[in-house]
């Protein structure tokens, strides 16, 4: 479905099902997967790879070498950045930084992903924060700079877990909402059981 307002240059790769909302545009070379939604006046520039079921609220452009894996959520007004040393007299589109937001993670509203970082499986970063660093996968993060402050689970619950186990030890915990369980070993968390 794509609104009668949106404009989809020739050339973007679109899959089926996905949906494209008011104002929104979408550059020619965009690469989008299916069933995903782009709200209203999203942007999503030539160089861009979107995987399958990935949410996209409003206000969001997507830059030019940023990547969203399968079933990423970006909340409203979240923004990317390609260039870390911007100015306008000076070009600098050969100095791109990729910015990769893997597969899961969620980003939530007005929060700025300062480009060349990672965001790992996952990965939940909070309202309104800044990430200059990467994250680790599973990892909750909020604040300016963000940092963390505990472990998500894939369905989208905090997990009783510090955020590194002592030295030696494993801690194991599991999801409140769906019963997968997870086990931290130092700073590293992996599920343990299917969701």
């Amino acid at each position: 479905m794509i609104h009668p307002s949106a404009i989809i240059d020739p050339g973007a790769q679109i899959g089926e099902g996905t949906r494209v909302w008011h104002f929104s545009h979408v550059c020619a070379g965009a690469k989008i997967g299916r069933d995903c939604s782009l709200g209203q006046n999203v942007f999503v520039a030539h160089d861009v790879v979107i995987g399958h079921r990935v949410k996209i609220q409003n206000n969001v452009s997507v830059y030019d070498a940023v990547r969203l894996d399968d079933d990423v959520f970006c909340g409203p007004s979240v923004v990317f950045t390609n260039v870390i040393n911007p100015r306008a007299a000076v070009q600098r589109k050969h100095e791109y930084q990729p910015t990769w937001i893997q597969r899961g993670a969620t980003l939530g509203a007005n929060c700025t992903v300062v480009c060349g970082v990672t965001v790992g499986e996952y990965a939940f970063v909070g309202a309104g924060a800044v990430v200059t660093h990467n994250v680790s996968p599973y990892a909750l993060v909020v604040g300016v700079p963000a940092r963390q402050v505990g472990w998500m689970s894939q369905h989208g619950e905090r997990l009783a877990l510090p955020n590194a186990a002592p030295p030696g030890q494993i801690l194991e915990a599991a999801c409140p909402a769906t019963g997968q369980r997870y086990r931290l070993e130092a700073d590293h968390l992996q599920a343990i059981s299917p969701p």
